[in-house]
C-alpha cells in the first residue's frame, strides 16, 4: 500500500507546478515575464477491516484514497537588464478597500 500512495504521490507533486498550469517563462522587447502561482496539492487515504461473527461474511476490507490539486495565479516576475520585480496580480488597493468596509459595518453593528 505504502508504494501504491507513494508513487500516486510522485505523480501528483511532479504536476504541481506553475509550468504545467501557466506555461513557460515569456521573453519579448527584453524583458523576460515568469509567471508565479499558488500551488497547493492534498492526499490521502485510508483502510480498514472489521470482523463481525454475526453474519455469514465474517471479514470484511475496505480502502480508499484521495487527492486534489489547486493552482491560483499570485502574480509575474518581471526581468530586465537592469532590475527584477514582483509584480501581484492582486491590488493592495482592493485589501484596503475591504478592510475599510468591515470597519464600517463593524462600527455600525457594534453602535445597536
Amino acid at each position: 500500500m505504502k508504494e501504491f500512495f507513494g508513487s500516486i504521490a510522485d505523480k501528483l507533486y511532479g504536476s504541481a507546478s506553475v509550468k504545467a498550469v501557466y506555461g513557460e517563462p515569456i521573453e519579448a522587447q527584453g524583458k523576460t515575464i515568469i509567471p508565479v502561482a499558488k500551488v497547493v496539492c492534498g492526499f490521502g487515504g485510508g483502510y480498514g477491516e472489521t470482523n463481525e461473527p454475526s453474519k455469514k461474511e465474517s471479514n470484511k476490507e475496505g480502502g480508499g484514497a484521495g487527492a486534489g490539486l489547486a493552482a491560483k495565479p499570485a502574480g509575474v516576475i518581471e526581468v530586465t537588464k537592469t532590475d527584477t520585480r514582483f509584480i501581484p496580480t492582486t491590488s493592495g488597493k482592493m485589501l484596503v478597500g475591504m478592510l475599510a468596509l468591515g470597519f464600517v459595518l463593524g462600527f455600525i453593528i457594534g453602535r445597536r
